[in-house]
């Protein structure tokens, strides 16, 4: 076989499949632009979580493995929410400037053809939702390490919104400055959450260099690529979009570093059939109140994914609870369950029920 003959030829196959995936692709996206149509009329939302989740397993059974999944899962993510955002263009808020981690998980969930908006503060990005002059925003709420964003719960008792859906996602941090170089690093500059990651790192290798915390890692990033003497913990997507080089890569001390984000809105997704559902509950002051709380909860047979509390500003030694539990408010177990610490707890507010984010998604950082 004359590799010079049938290269070319193969080269003609592949060009003819691209064209006519690129055709098929202009189709869908009429349909879906039809759906959004129907949807308008009928006054439903663009977004269907289990419809979506229907068709990932079925693209998944249909593949029997021979395309590598997470490509599929990647490709059609990027497609799905493509022909969505057709529908109804979609704007995101997350914490700035651009190429933060947050921004990265906005990326990941919402696909590169959503608007997104750098704002200031995760204060200010709950602010922006809760008016509607935003229709999403994307926040850090909990770190595998270093535990709660107490920024983020402390917004979920200001303002009142939904909960939309959630991700989690393996963090790499990386080591960078203008030359790559670690020698000319005099000042390491960060978010408090990545320095805290990667202080055993940075204890071992940069013992005689300062720590500089700042509101972001982007902000970092942009330190380090005007000033050669600053390096900065940045994710990759900061590396490409500030022009600085990787000195040192995947710095954080502990592998497996995950965080969880969430997305706010106005209003929870309909069910998908795999859902979480998160409350915020303030207990009456009597003993055992918290306990009688959650005895609802167990005799019910409901599964409690995470309890944080937080102090309630200007009432001494009060606290409200963060609870997630699995399953959607609409499913008759939940409802009746809510229904009940409704009657028996001092405050109560359903805070969104939302698709569960998967065990494995793909790379991503915090912040």
């Amino acid at each position: 076989m004359d590799d010079k003959k049938n290269i070319p030829h193969v080269r003609q196959r592949i060009d003819e499949i691209d064209d006519a995936v690129l055709s098929l692709l202009k189709e869908r996206l009429d349909y879906a632009r039809t759906i959004g149509a129907l949807k308008k009329e009928s006054a439903r939302s663009t977004w269907d979580p289990r419809r979506e989740r229907e068709i990932y397993e079925r693209l998944l059974t249909n593949n029997q493995g021979d395309f590598p999944e997470k490509a599929v899962k990647s490709i059609f993510h990027e497609i799905i929410t493509a022909c969505r955002h057709a529908q109804k263009s979609v704007e995101v808020a997350f914490l700035g400037p651009e190429a933060t981690f947050t921004h990265l998980a906005g990326v990941k969930f919402f696909g590169q053809t959503a608007d997104y908006k750098a704002l200031e503060s995760i204060d200010e990005v709950f602010h922006e939702v809760e008016k509607g002059r935003i229709e999403y925003g994307i926040v850090p709420v909990e770190n595998s390490i270093e535990g709660a964003v107490f920024s983020t719960l402390d917004s979920f008792m200001k303002y009142r919104i939904k909960i939309c859906g959630e991700l989690r996602l393996p963090i790499r941090h990386n080591l960078v400055c203008q030359s790559g170089d670690i020698k000319d690093i005099q000042t390491v500059a960060s978010h408090y959450q990545p320095l805290a990651q990667c202080r055993e790192w940075l204890r071992k290798n940069m013992a005689d260099v300062p720590t500089l915390e700042v509101f972001s890692t982007a902000g970092a990033a942009q330190m380090a690529a005007n000033n050669p003497n600053i390096g900065a913990i940045a994710s990759e997507l900061s590396v490409k979009t500030y022009n600085v080089q990787v000195a040192v890569s995947g710095i954080e001390d502990y592998q497996g570093n995950t965080t969880r984000f969430l997305v706010i809105g106005r209003q929870s997704p309909s069910p998908s059939g795999l859902d979480k559902t998160s409350l915020l509950l303030g207990m009456a002051d009597r003993p055992g109140a918290l306990n009688e709380a959650l005895t609802v909860l167990s005799a019910k047979g409901i599964n409690l994914a995470k309890i944080e509390s937080r102090p309630i500003k200007g009432k001494q030694w009060k606290y409200l609870f963060f609870i997630d539990l699995i399953g959607h408010i609409e499913d008759p177990v939940i409802k009746e369950a809510c229904s009940i610490l409704r009657q028996i707890c001092a405050y109560y507010e359903w805070l969104g029920s939302y698709p569960k984010a998967e065990s494995n998604e793909a790379v991503g950082e915090h912040v």
